[in-house]
């Protein structure tokens, strides 16, 4: 249970400047959780003029709300809001902290998503240069704190000037064409593309602090991240591990509990407790669970969704010092991609069934993301049941979806086809573009990836280029292959992406064993899809890569 408690705001003595309101959030462990979500104010970067502000929200927001912008949606009010994207912004809030909270062994500062050049300083000192819309950050900031008011200053740089450099030593223009600007600067961020403009939607290039920003204040240790791996699936029982990263932050090893629950719809609860020696730093602990005659998830149409609650502790000195908690469905799913009479079948299989695959394509919901509230979530899951659909694909244009999005998928019996976000265009392949991607990926498939037994394939998804001098020499009608798609393209320039993301993804979710199952978010399997291709991950023992 989470209980929600709302403090006080304060004024203090710094100009415009206020206390954060702090909204309290305790679970079942012993940290606390300080949303930061109340008393931010922004600016203009430059003019000193700071005004109220929304988080988690985007300047365009901000601007709107205090009619500094027109409606985008209305008439031509697109081109007058163009000036935004080429400023620099900052946030501010300030927030109390406890000489309590400053006796708890760690506290981390974490940012759910930043969009996107963000420099962040806590009480004056630099803690981070964000540059990926598509990740969050834990930050440990327990050195920076102070007893009492603490300063959170961040500043956005306008991912329009940041990348121009960038551009104009490039030679070329990439064919970005849903670009609505003449240089084609989107592809050198790892920001929504849809932003940049597209042919069913404006072009608003936001910046902001987008999803949630909270301190949590703990001692100890904490769960980075809870796994749970289905191994087999029959009718008599599911046998999974439970896959932990724990982290010891104290100087010395530690004598812990580690204790595993489950239940079935609010029923007994099952515990499994093993004692553990955790040395300082990162443990990987392996825990085996049963579910004996488990019922199993079913696609809408097919039968109930069942789902399982799972939880994670740690306990250490008689206290409960962390706690991750899932809901996983169990189910097997198989993609059938095999030689027939008609060429090569490609259909999924779930549970044993061959499934029908009724669906759609779905686009970002708002231009303003922090729009979209839970009741639309709601909404949109009830009209996608009641149209009858049983799988969504989330476009490689626009985000990974906020978490309501694939719990209210799980609960509705909807299947999800999950694309990264490189739509319809060739990127680049530098060094500092290709290490986003890859925590990039690293990031968003840890959060997601509850999606377990893959059935995987050839990758088939192109995007980074080691000569982009090719594409310069086609814009420049120098003799090349007929090209007639961004596809091909990808294929003629031959660097494939399994270099980066295959890796990743083998590392994050793939084993042997789980070739044949799946469970919780219920992903079609093998599919983080690049743009409108699909990517399938590669055989396991693959032959080896091409050179690079």
């Amino acid at each position: 249970m989470i209980l929600n408690l709302t403090g006080k705001k304060a004024q203090i003595a710094c100009g415009l400047l206020c206390c954060c309101s702090m909204a309290y959030a305790q679970s079942n462990d012993n940290s606390e959780v300080v949303l930061l979500h109340t008393g931010w104010e922004f600016s203009q970067a430059g003019t000193e003029l700071w005004r109220t502000a929304e988080v988690p929200g985007t300047v365009h927001q901000d601007l709107i709300h205090h009619k500094l912008l027109p409606s985008p949606f209305y008439g031509m009010n697109e081109q007058k809001i163009q000036w935004v994207e080429n400023e620099d912004w900052e946030y501010r809030t300030s927030f109390t902290v406890t000489m309590e909270q400053l006796e708890r062994d760690d506290a981390q500062l974490i940012f759910e998503g930043l969009d996107t050049y963000a420099d962040v300083y806590l009480n004056g000192s630099l803690l981070l240069k964000s540059d990926n819309m598509f990740v969050g950050y834990s930050l440990p900031v327990k050195p920076q704190l102070r007893l009492g008011e603490n300063l959170l200053h961040i500043y956005f740089h306008s991912p329009i000037r940041q990348t121009l450099p960038q551009y104009a030593s490039n030679g070329f223009n990439y064919p970005a064409d849903n670009d609505h600007h003449e240089k084609h600067l989107s592809v050198f961020s790892r920001k929504a593309p849809y932003s940049y403009g597209w042919d069913w939607g404006i072009r608003m290039v936001t910046s902001g602090i987008w999803r949630p920003v909270k301190i949590r204040f703990y001692d100890a240790a904490s769960i980075n991240d809870y796994h749970i791996k289905q191994l087999s699936l029959t009718e008599h029982s599911a046998e999974l591990s439970n896959e932990l990263e724990i982290n010891n932050i104290l100087p010395q090893s530690i004598q812990a509990e580690i204790r595993i629950n489950y239940s079935f719809e609010k029923g007994e609860e099952t515990v499994i407790s093993r004692s553990v020696t955790l040395q300082p730093g990162l443990n990987s602990i392996h825990i085996p669970s049963e579910v004996l005659s488990p019922v199993r998830w079913m696609p809408n149409g097919w039968g109930k969704p069942a789902l399982y609650d799972f939880s994670a502790q740690v306990v250490f000195d008689g206290k409960v010092v962390a706690e991750q908690s899932h809901r996983i469905g169990l189910r097997t799913v198989r993609l059938v991609n095999e030689k027939d009479a008609d060429g090569e079948s490609f259909y999924f299989e779930v549970n044993g069934i061959p499934m029908f695959a009724k669906g759609a394509n779905y686009i970002p919901q708002d231009a303003l993301l922090p729009s979209v509230t839970t009741e639309r979530y709601q909404t949109l899951f009830r009209d996608i049941k009641e149209a009858n659909m049983n799988v969504v694909r989330i476009w490689g244009g626009g985000t990974y979806e906020d978490d309501r999005f694939y719990d209210l998928a799980d609960e509705n019996g909807i299947l999800v086809w999950q694309d990264f976000m490189f739509a319809c265009t060739p990127y680049p392949s530098d060094p500092t573009f290709l290490k986003r991607v890859e925590e990039e990926a690293c990031y968003n498939i840890r959060r997601l990836r509850m999606e377990r037994g893959l059935t995987v394939r050839e990758l088939q998804s192109y995007f980074g280029f080691e000569e982009p001098r090719a594409i310069y020499k086609w814009q420049k009608g120098e003799s090349l292959p007929t090209v007639d798609n961004l596809y091909a393209l990808g294929t003629l320039f031959e660097v494939p992406m399994d270099q980066i993301l295959v890796p990743v993804i083998k590392l994050h979710i793939v084993s042997e064993q789980q070739a044949e199952s799946c469970c919780s978010h219920h992903f079609l399997p093998g599919y983080f899809g690049y743009g409108e291709r699909p990517m399938q991950l590669p055989p396991f023992a693959p032959p080896a890569l091409p050179a690079a």
